[in-house]
């Protein structure tokens, strides 16, 4: 009933969805509070009623424009803008992201500005607490007075700025704002280059910043030390797939030299101050955690083949990132060409150029390396002088960096955040630690994206990304010469020898970093004899690279990438098809490996009539998490029912805080390092202490498995029914597209499918997962200059629900199919055209 609501919300007039709304806000819901008098008739949400949502073939006219630009659509909503300036390219890209997408873009900002409570009230107060503490605001403006005036960098973002601000013009003289400004009076402010930085470090945040360290100490105090190194070790006890096998070059760390701008001055004076002014009790607040920043991002693909894999002896790229999948969509599909730029693929709301990928010769997909790249640092206090800390011999001042912040409906808050020369200093998960975060860093990542964008080559490909800095990314690449390679761009922090940087460092100066991992010895790998190079969030090399880059609580097993391998060693002259197919596949290589011996620990162990059925299914089972096959459900609840077996009496035992962070200490997500636990010691070590509770009877790992698949089976009978063939994966499994602002009605409510987390059609978080492939791209080239592409996404190219674009590609993407990937100079299919010219 919700999924029928929630359609036909999306198929009627914006009057409609604006009416609509009132009914789903007027008494508050999910992030966005009760509103008040906003919805008095007559105020500014019966103006926004009656936005346009069609596009249509029009002349608009826009005062900063040199020369005339042409947009073009397809009735998809793809849109594909052709300049003859590069800062025509760019401000029309701003504009007309802008027009389709404002409230993303407005969100997104405010996020991490840390003023979601000027719009939404109180309930932004958590997020906005942590984002200024965190900094990315102050790091956005350190960013913009770096950047060198006559840069690419500087100019696109000037000019993306101008595009946005000219579509603000207008909706100011029309008052036709979307419907939340009207909803709640608020307005959102002339766009800024500082702006577009700000969401850059968002991106930056949701794939970077993470609490391994923190929870690596909650495993210490209650597992213990010893316990925590076996369960969670450094390097994974299973056989790892790097795409860079080595050798590898041992180098001395590269210095870091710009600063954290949101750390202390480590070159000032050590002082000895004066007994602080008591600050009043609202000044300064812990800040916690949200949710969305605890999130990792273990499940994006991609991979590239040549030679005689590919068809034609050229090359073929396939990349499907993997984040959490919203109405509106992270992407913005969009072709671009101007003098200096040919580019087509998906770009980020809110930032200039394209993301992922393909210009005139290459391809380019990407995934999240997955590095270590925040650290923790537990700073020596003065018992009588708080705001003062002890590092290198001396005890320093911490410095402040102030704050209010506009609640709406509520008192302005102020926020004071303690700075020292490692980081802001914040409580997260319980624990008071300063924070070093590569985000934090004054570079000019956006420099090295554009450079990219025009990239002819490997080398100049490469070249453009020595500039590219955080989020460390892994990038995979094909060209039209047929060459294919991959290589880990990024700042990856090192400690001295001797530290240990998976915990929490001391603050006193002996534990600093050090520098980063030199560009020549960051793993990549380039025309590999084997004709292919994959990324799947792995571990990129073996045991024996000289540098750390991070534990088996970074670094994905590595199931996904033995499918993709096996499929490659199986196949010949692979096209487009063979790719789309590949990116939906749902075998679970971990079920390839453990059902052997789950099986053998059945045989002959005295089951019942519903387990010896359910036994049966998957004795026949093809390893696949599909929908409509009752095997996986069989399966699926039997892993979860193994690591609760094994690891919940040392859990309840040890009293491991679980609550904490249940991203990744709760049994229920079972753990990447406990699932490699698991598979190594059932497979090659079933005697291993660990199947043994805490003061129980001696066990193996068959006698665990049998209880678990016991287990496994009352649980099914208890939710699903006595029928084991009617246990379909879909009755337990859904996957969801929900909306940024919480509201059910306007989301893509759940729906029965395959996949798990480690599946290559992943579905990450829950069992009703809203994570997924948010973009899935095959380029294959077919001679020089000449690029066969194909891409979808689930979402569509407009925010507004009342929008025929709002959630069309929806429905292709479910059902596997893609849409050509348009080259910016492809009139095909041009459903409306906008000619944009300069003028008052």
């Amino acid at each position: 009933m919700a999924r029928k609501v929630g359609r036909a919300i999306h198929l009627v007039c914006s009057t409609t969805v604006a009416l609509a709304l009132l009914l789903l806000l007027g008494a508050g819901y999910g992030p966005v509070p009760a509103l008040g008098t906003a919805l008095v008739p007559g105020g500014g949400v019966w103006a926004s009623s009656s936005a346009r949502t069609t596009v249509r073939t029009e002349t608009l006219t826009l005062p900063e424009l040199e020369e005339p630009v042409r947009v073009s659509f397809t009735a998809e909503g793809y849109a594909s803008i052709e300049a003859r300036t590069d800062h025509d390219l760019f401000l029309a890209q701003g504009y007309v992201t802008a027009r389709l997408r404002l409230t993303q873009l407005d969100l997104q900002r405010r996020m991490g500005q840390g003023r979601l409570s000027e719009l939404v009230g109180a309930a932004g107060l958590e997020s906005d607490r942590f984002e200024l503490s965190l900094g990315l605001a102050r790091t956005a403006r350190a960013r913009w007075a770096a950047i060198p005036e006559n840069s690419d960098s500087a100019k696109a973002l000037t000019a993306y700025s101008e595009g946005v601000n000219s579509w603000m013009s207008s909706l100011r003289k029309t008052g036709e704002w979307p419907t939340i400004y009207g909803l709640t009076g608020v307005r959102p402010r002339p766009w800024t280059p500082t702006d577009t930085l700000v969401v850059q470090g968002v991106l930056t945040q949701q794939m970077n910043f993470n609490t391994i360290p923190l929870d690596y100490e909650l495993l210490n105090r209650s597992l213990g030390p010893e316990l925590t190194r076996t369960w969670f070790p450094v390097q994974a006890p299973t056989a790892q797939r790097p795409y860079d096998p080595g050798p590898y070059r041992n180098l001395p760390p590269t210095p870091l030299t710009v600063r954290n701008t949101n750390a202390a001055d480590p070159d000032a004076a050590p002082t000895t101050p004066a007994r602080p002014t008591p600050r009043p009790a609202s000044a300064h607040k812990d800040v916690a955690l949200p949710d969305s920043v605890r999130q990792l991002d273990f499940n994006s693909n991609a991979w590239a083949a040549n030679g005689p894999k590919a068809a034609g002896g050229g090359a073929i790229l396939a990349g499907d990132p993997h984040l959490q999948t919203t109405l509106p969509s992270y992407w913005f599909q969009v072709s671009l060409r101007s003098p200096g730029y040919q580019v087509t693929g998906g770009s980020l709301p809110g930032v200039p150029g394209v993301l992922v990928g393909h210009n005139k010769h290459i391809s380019w997909s990407l995934t999240n390396a997955q590095t270590v790249g925040t650290l923790y640092y537990r700073e020596k206090l003065s018992p009588d002088r708080p705001d003062s800390y002890y590092w290198r011999g001396a005890w320093r001042p911490m410095e402040k960096a102030h704050y209010t912040i506009p609640v709406r409906g509520g008192s302005t808050e102020d926020l004071t955040v303690d700075l020292t020369v490692h980081g802001p200093m914040m409580t997260v998960l319980d624990q008071k630690v300063s924070v070093n975060w590569m985000g934090n860093y004054a570079h000019n990542d956006l420099n090295a994206l554009l450079a990219a964008n025009r990239a002819s080559d490997w080398t100049s490909f490469r070249t453009a990304l020595r500039g590219w800095k955080a989020p460390a990314l892994n990038f995979v690449y094909a060209d039209d010469r047929g060459h294919i390679g991959t290589l880990l761009a990024g700042d990856v922090p090192q400690t001295p020898k001797g530290s240990r940087p998976w915990l929490p460092l001391p603050g006193t100066g002996t534990a600093d970093v050090v520098g980063t991992i030199p560009q020549e010895a960051l793993p990549e790998a380039y025309d590999p004899p084997g004709h292919l190079v994959a990324s799947t969030n792995q571990r990129p090399t073996g045991p024996d690279y000289p540098y750390f880059l991070g534990t088996t609580m970074n670094f994905d097993p590595g199931y996904r990438q033995a499918v993709i391998e096996r499929f490659h060693s199986e196949r010949r002259g692979l096209r487009t098809e063979d790719y789309t197919a590949l990116q939906n596949d749902v075998t679970d290589d971990l079920a390839v490996r453990l059902l052997p011996a789950l099986l053998t620990a059945l045989d002959g162990s005295g089951l019942t009539a519903r387990q010896r059925a359910a036994r049966d299914l998957l004795t026949t089972w093809d390893h696949t998490m599909g929908a409509d096959s009752a095997a996986a459900s069989v399966w699926w609840t039997f892993l979860d029912s193994y690591v609760h077996e094994v690891f919940q009496p040392w859990w309840d035992r040890k009293k491991v805080p679980a609550d904490k962070d249940r991203w990744i200490l709760d049994l229920d997500r079972s753990p990447i390092p406990l699932r490699e636990a698991l598979e190594h010691w059932t497979l090659d070590d079933p005697d291993n202490a660990a199947f043994t509770p805490p003061d129980g009877a001696r066990r193996d790992a068959p006698q665990a498995m049998r209880t678990a698949f016991r287990t496994a089976v009352a649980e099914l009978t208890d939710e699903l029914g006595d029928r084991p063939a009617a246990w379909t994966w879909g009755k337990l499994h859904t996957r969801e597209i929900p909306s940024i602002t919480g509201a059910p009605g306007l989301g893509y409510e759940p729906y029965a499918d395959g996949g798990n987390p480690w599946t290559v059609d992943a579905a990450g978080g829950e069992l009703n997962s809203s994570f997924g492939p948010s973009f899935r791209l095959v380029v294959r080239w077919t001679g020089p200059g000449s690029a066969a592409a194909a891409a979808i996404y689930p979402g569509g190219q407009n925010e507004t629900p009342g929008s025929a674009w709002y959630d069309n590609l929806v429905a292709l993407w479910r059902k596997d199919e893609y849409l050509p990937l348009r080259p910016p100079n492809d009139a095909a299919d041009t459903a409306a055209t906008w000619s944009l010219r300069a003028g008052d």
